[in-house]
């Protein structure tokens, strides 16, 4: 299966076209849930490298981002390192980042026909709570985990630490399990979409894992891979036709 996918991925890519392996089964037909990372999935952005621009760190928080996300440096590490960057920013910024964040094409589209096609949605992501909840509501998310961010004791700066578990990839993935659990969905039936190395786990736990305009790492790793500018081509793995994707719209 591996040499195959490797195979599918290297014709693809010189044909610019987009692949996708999975078994052919039952599950392949009755996916439930669905499962987004969030920075540069379902928003444009990297929220923390957003808020480091409010900082006056954005370089330095930058660069730890994109070694984080090619899986050059830990997860867990690499989030402690900017955060302590963040020490003493206003809480403010949050609000101003959350203002000005910037949905993947196609993103409100495809949350809208998943809750009508019958689907839960989740986000699970590296970044923070108080985005992922503005994400959450905006889209109409069921669920959504993420970092919580410490605030000095009068509420008004960020402390530059984290509170509760980081959510890393092997937590990303315990987390979809536990989504799965709570709404009696086997993993078969769960759909995973993400960008970055710390989404892997996810992916591969979830039956079908969906590498969205991935690092190169990730788009080897990945059963499925999207190189295109909508998300809407969720739908078309997931079996859909354009002509299903109009009438959605229409109803929409």
């Amino acid at each position: 299966m591996d040499i195959l996918r490797t195979e599918l991925i290297e014709l693809s890519a010189s044909h610019g076209t987009d692949v996708a392996l999975q078994p052919d089964d039952v599950f392949r037909k009755n996916k439930r849930l669905v499962v987004f990372d969030m920075d540069s999935t379902l928003i444009c952005q990297e929220v923390i490298d957003e808020i480091a621009k409010y900082a006056g760190v954005v370089d330095q928080v930058a660069a730890i981002t994109e070694a984080a996300m090619n899986g050059e440096i830990d997860f867990k590490e690499s989030l402690r390192r900017r955060v302590t960057l963040l020490n003493g920013t206003s809480v403010s910024v949050l609000e101003t980042v959350k203002q000005n964040l910037t949905f993947t094409e196609g993103a409100r589209f495809l949350c809208r026909a998943l809750k009508r096609l019958g689907f839960k949605l989740a986000v699970i992501s590296g970044g923070f709570m108080p985005l992922a909840l503005y994400v959450k509501a905006e889209l109409g998310l069921d669920y959504a985990f993420a970092n919580q961010l410490m605030v000095s004791s009068d509420g008004l700066t960020l402390t530059g630490e984290t509170t509760g578990p980081i959510v890393d990839g092997i937590r990303k993935a315990e987390l979809l399990d536990v989504i799965a659990q709570a709404e009696g969905i086997t993993l078969n039936q769960v759909v995973a979409v993400g960008d970055g190395a710390n989404d892997l786990p996810m992916l591969n736990t979830a039956g079908l894992g969906i590498a969205f305009n991935a690092k190169p790492r990730v788009q080897e790793q990945a059963r499925a891979r999207i190189n295109q500018k909508s998300l809407k081509y969720v739908l078309t793995l997931l079996g859909y036709s354009e002509k299903d994707m109009e009438q959605l719209s229409r109803e929409n």
